[in-house]
């Protein structure tokens, strides 16, 4: 029975208030060896969005692309203790990486040469506008099975208010276009997701899930904004309620598509019921900082795209390689048995501590937020595992 192990009967407890959380005292690792990097090919940015956390692209200094050699010594780096049979993803992130196109596609091509003498697998991933997509994109995205992100924040009037080019002029009309190109593509070897930066200005998200979702996206994913350089358009505790409301009525959408045998593909939802099936105890919220880095234009190792060209997540340089010490001192400092008010939280194995870049930068505002949405996730899980064990089980096997 899906609810029969102790783990998430445990998680059940916790989450009825029937039990409190006990600190299991995990040792931190020292090392954690690298499987996923994400490159900034562009720190530069053609729109205009004012929350931006890459600041327009430019991280806060100058506008800068990365060249073919810091590219390769990049993917030299995250292949160089490859085992036959290991998985690695390479990232595109920019500011908008398809304004360095050509490093872009040629690091493309030299990560897919050097995976296949080493006889490893290599998956790619591209988060963009979508604003400067071309045909010999497309191709590039089809040849190699690209996972495509694009930022959206909404439909017409809310994405140009949001997301405008530099000049104002709104940005939705080149997206759409081009979106048609990529939804075009027939069979379609490449998946293309939407990402929505939610903010107070643009809370309606069952009727942006369902517009986006029209336009032809493999999936929709949600995601506040609770911290911005700016401090401009991000999310606070009354936001974070109108937040958790719309999830849930989102959330109401996918489980009468259920119903009827359907899966809509809210990301949020999906995962967090994949999340909780698998309740591993995670002792970090994601893999920033071990297996999963981020690299600036110039070659510098940060612990996630987020925090490029930022001293509080610096961790060496793609030439050297890791820092040990940084690297060592932050597994430690980003456990979650090091996080306060984590331990005395029901959901802490769940949330693992929450995004390393917001807690440092800000704090931890959406501890309610995200109980909230626990709650309802895990409400929905007991009653599908009752009601609707084999859709149950679709959702779980699901991407």
């Amino acid at each position: 029975m899906l609810m029969g192990d102790p783990g998430r009967a445990d998680l059940a407890a916790l989450a009825l208030g029937v039990a409190s959380p006990a600190s299991e005292g995990a040792q931190a690792p020292r090392h954690v060896p690298i499987k996923a990097i994400s490159l900034a090919v562009a720190q530069k940015c053609n729109l205009g969005c004012t929350y931006c956390y890459a600041q327009q692209g430019t991280f806060g200094g100058a506008a800068k692309d990365m060249p073919p050699d810091t590219a390769k010594a990049a993917i030299d780096h995250l292949l160089r203790e490859a085992k036959r049979g290991d998985v690695f993803t390479l990232g595109f992130m920019g500011g908008e990486p398809l304004i360095n196109r050509a490093t872009l596609h040629s690091s493309t091509r030299y990560a897919a040469a050097q995976a296949m003498v080493r006889g490893v697998g290599i998956g790619f991933s591209l988060t963009t506008n979508a604003t400067l997509v071309n045909a010999d994109d497309i191709a590039l995205y089809q040849q190699y099975g690209f996972t495509l992100t694009v930022s959206v924040d909404g439909l017409q009037v809310t994405h140009d208010r949001l997301r405008p080019h530099r000049s104002g002029k709104g940005s939705f009309e080149k997206l759409a276009r081009n979106l048609n190109k990529l939804f075009s593509v027939e069979p379609r070897h490449f998946r293309v997701l939407a990402r929505v930066t939610v903010t107070p200005s643009n809370l309606d998200l069952p009727q942006t899930m369902a517009g986006l979702l029209e336009l032809g996206f493999d999936a929709i994913m949600f995601s506040p904004m609770l911290s911005a350089p700016s401090g401009k358009e991000e999310m606070h505790s009354e936001e974070l309620d109108a937040l958790l409301d719309q999830l849930i009525a989102c959330g109401r959408v996918f489980r009468e598509a259920l119903k009827e045998g359907r899966i809509v593909p809210f990301t949020n939802l999906l995962t967090t019921l994949q999340r909780i099936h698998r309740y591993e105890r995670e002792e970090y919220p994601c893999g920033a900082g071990g297996g999963y880095m981020g690299v600036s234009a110039t070659g510098g190792l940060y612990a996630c795209h987020r925090f490029v060209d930022d001293a509080d997540g610096l961790m060496g340089d793609v030439f050297k390689g890791v820092d040990a010490e940084l690297q060592a001192t932050w597994l430690e400092e980003r456990n979650l048995e090091r996080q306060s008010p984590c331990t005395d939280c029901w959901a802490r194995h769940l949330c693992s501590g929450s995004c390393h870049y917001e807690v440092i930068k800000r704090g931890r505002p959406a501890c309610d937020y995200i109980r909230g949405w626990l709650t309802y996730c895990l409400a929905l899980y007991v009653e599908l595992a009752r009601e609707q064990p084999d859709m149950l089980k679709a959702i779980l096997a699901k991407r």
